[in-house]
């Protein structure tokens, strides 16, 4: 059954009552087609999280029974799964009457395709019916923000949510554009004029969205709000307010000839068509969302706008509601740091120790290709697969060192590493006629891999360790009123602090997750403009 109705005012802010141990912001300012909807300041990110994963339900559960009311997805989110767990999470508590639809806030996303939404728009494309205006950026991988492609997408979300409205609707990164244009040699001028020329028809196509009752509000999320102006994939907010607000001019002139239409033939307006039209008189653009952590601080040091403000102050000034993603995964250069506590390893290791575990993995590595991998009866594609995923060894050889921080490190091993041995070790032990001595070299192998890899996680954990401690300090340096008992605390107060920021995505997997952050949450802080730490804060870090 379809979950009916929005987010509304005056259940939002009853919520925000029942929990008062918590602070709610505005979600938007004060001008025409403001929602006047509260949001607590952190919101339920949902970029990983996946129906059928039953501790990712508990997870978001346990979030909205807290008081977090803010549900941040996306129709690329593990194609299309994260959504559908929303739906069925914020289902079931609607059901059980434990929360009313009108007080949680979902916000979702479009522009990617990837997974089913690419196949779906190859089909389309073979069937001689594209969407139009497909960026193709990488194999697998296009985006778009066309009318046409946002109808679709939109359609998709709201029955995966199992809902008739989505209270705020985001163009999802839509400089991917810019990117492609820098990548194809296209002008930066000409890119930028048509960039902007494409997300203003996205801009109309949304405001019928909102007319037909689909959507409350729409904005963007784009990591490059925070850029410098002289980046080709910078997202000018300033830009972007202007073609909002022309629109919203438009429509207000649009209104006011009908309503005189309407009056010089007699027709009489009864008040629901009235608040339609009223509604309609200024645009919806209401709300973005950019990254901004303990080390990018862009959106606050950057003064990027034509007036000399950063995306931060602009927003303020134009009453913008400000969504923060990316709080604890900071990307600086191209290594990604988590902002959360990292123990000392408990056997630490050195350089040369690394070395030695390596050179050992080597020699096995060797062994198998010349000794047992010809005596393996498969094919030879297999074999070759085979060579290439026992080869730890030779993939860690002079580069060991070069992963940069322990979460790339974590990356490489868990998502890399691990499961292309997982793979050739299933195979092995399981052949039914292994040649003589290969399942005790695979014993020995296995045994020599965990000693390395071993090694590499506690060089790795070791220097995130120390980092962390020195980051700990240099931000409660910067700000005393940011002190907190975990690194990730800190991270979430020194946004939740900052006048300006509606709301912090956190990504929340597991029930312990929320209890960490509602624990920050709970703790006074005074917000205000603190524009001079952010700035101190860039120049330590």
């Amino acid at each position: 059954m379809i979950i009916s109705g929005k987010a509304t005012a005056q259940r939002t802010q009853q919520l925000a009552a029942r929990h008062p141990g918590l602070v709610y912001n505005p979600l938007g300012g004060q001008s025409a087609g403001s929602t006047g909807l509260v949001v607590s300041q952190a919101g339920f990110g949902g970029y990983r999280i996946e129906a059928g994963n039953e501790t990712h339900q508990e997870a978001l559960r346990h979030a909205l029974r807290q008081g977090i009311n803010l549900i941040d997805t996306s129709s690329n989110y593990a194609d299309g799964r994260s959504e559908e767990l929303v739906g069925l999470v914020v289902g079931e508590l609607v059901k059980s009457k434990e929360l009313a639809r009108e007080e949680i806030v979902v916000v979702s996303k479009a522009g990617y395709l990837q997974g089913e939404n690419y196949l779906r728009a190859v089909q389309r494309k073979e069937a001689g019916n594209p969407f139009p205006n497909i960026v193709k950026y990488a194999q697998g991988l296009d985006h778009c923000i066309h009318p046409e492609f946002l109808e679709d997408q939109l359609t998709r979300s709201l029955e995966r949510l199992n809902l008739d409205c989505i209270d705020v609707y985001l163009l999802h990164n839509p400089e991917y554009y810019l990117s492609w244009a820098h990548r194809t040699g296209i002008a930066l001028g000409e890119a930028r004029k048509e960039y902007y020329r494409r997300i203003k028809l996205a801009f109309a196509h949304l405001e019928t969205e909102v007319a037909r009752g689909r959507i409350q509000v729409y904005g963007i999320s784009s990591n490059t709000f925070p850029s410098p102006a002289t980046d080709p994939k910078f997202t000018s907010l300033a830009n972007v307010w202007e073609i909002a607000e022309e629109m919203g001019r438009g429509l207000t002139r649009k209104n006011t000839d009908e309503e005189k239409e309407s009056a010089e033939s007699g027709q009489s307006f009864d008040k629901r068509s009235f608040d339609r039209l009223r509604i309609r008189r200024d645009h919806h653009f209401q709300v973005v969302q950019w990254p901004m952590n303990l080390l990018e601080t862009g959106a606050v040091t950057e003064r990027n706008q034509p007036d000399g403000s950063s995306a931060l102050a602009l927003a303020q000034t134009k009453g913008l509601a400000v969504l923060v993603n990316r709080p604890l995964n900071a990307i600086k250069g191209e290594s990604l740091t988590r902002l959360a506590d990292v123990l000392p390893p408990s056997y630490p290791t050195n350089s040369g120790e690394v070395s030695t575990a390596v050179i050992r993995c080597l020699q096995l590595e060797e062994q198998f290709h010349h000794q047992f991998l010809p005596a393996v009866d498969t094919d030879t594609e297999t074999q070759k697969q085979l060579q290439e995923y026992l080869a730890v060894g030779l993939m860690l050889q002079g580069r060991w060192g070069s992963f940069g921080t322990y979460q790339n490190w974590r990356d490489v091993h868990g998502r890399f590493l691990l499961p292309r041995l997982q793979n050739a070790i299933h195979f092995l032990s399981s052949l039914p006629k292994p040649p003589p001595g290969l399942l005790e070299w695979l014993e020995g192998y296995v045994a020599a891999v965990n000693d390395v890899l071993g090694a590499v996680g506690a060089f790795y954990q070791a220097q995130a360790a120390a980092d962390v401690k020195v980051l700990r300090g240099t931000a409660v340096l910067a700000e005393p009123d940011w002190q907190a008992d975990t690194l990730s605390q800190i991270a979430i107060r020194a946004l939740r602090s900052t006048a300006g920021v509606t709301s912090v995505l956190v990504g929340i997997r597991r029930p312990n997750y929320v209890d960490d952050v509602t624990a920050e949450l709970k703790r006074p802080v005074e917000i205000k403009e603190r524009n001079e730490t952010w700035e101190n804060l860039k120049h330590e870090t």
